[in-house]
């Protein structure tokens, strides 16, 4: 199994040009100690409807890839900011060594506090762990981050990507799984 050390992310979401935020914020962040690194993304698939929201829509994602200890500095108004530890299990998939191109976050809640575990659990055992065995091509790694408060969003899921296409990436996963789980009831439970 293939992993690489990340002990926590801190993600800002805006609707701030690229350069804008590149330019301004970016430094502001990465003065903070504790950061290691800094990426920003654009959202192609803005407004998508096939997947259900709660967090509003943004049109940029600031990723920073943070050490235990980090503290997150004053967010402006305009970012919305979420901080994510890694869980004690490992990332799933492989480490292609090519770059990571596209990204896909998965924010998922318990329904009750008391059933964050049993989320966890079917998440990494389960949902996590069919995706990674169907090999699905563009995706590398997902690896699972737990909200530093417990708060909302309580887990992330980070998908790492490295084809020029992640959306046909994405598309493809479902039925690569549907196919590999051939029972109705095995797949629900997937699902």
């Amino acid at each position: 199994m293939e992993d690489r050390d990340t002990p926590g992310l801190y993600l800002e979401m805006t609707d701030l040009d690229a350069s804008s935020y590149a330019a301004s914020r970016v430094p502001a962040v990465v003065a903070t100690s504790g950061v290691r690194r800094a990426t920003w993304w654009e959202n192609v698939h803005r407004d998508r409807a096939d997947l259900p929201r709660v967090l509003p829509e943004f049109g940029l994602l600031g990723v920073y890839e943070v050490d235990v200890g980090f503290a997150a500095p004053e967010v402006p108004d305009g970012i919305a900011a979420h901080e994510f530890r890694r869980t004690g299990r490992p990332g799933q998939g492989r480490l292609t060594g090519r770059p990571t191109v596209g990204l896909s976050l998965v924010l998922i809640s318990p329904t009750e506090p008391s059933r964050a575990q049993e989320l966890r659990d079917w998440a990494d055992f389960v949902h996590l762990r069919h995706i990674a065995e169907v090999g699905v091509p563009g995706y590398s790694m997902v690896t699972p981050y737990e909200h530093v408060r417990g708060g909302d969003p309580r887990f992330l899921h980070f998908y790492e990507m490295d084809t020029d296409d992640p959306e046909a990436a994405f598309l493809a996963m479902t039925p690569l799984v549907r196919a590999r789980l051939a029972d109705r009831d095995e797949f629900r439970r997937w699902a």
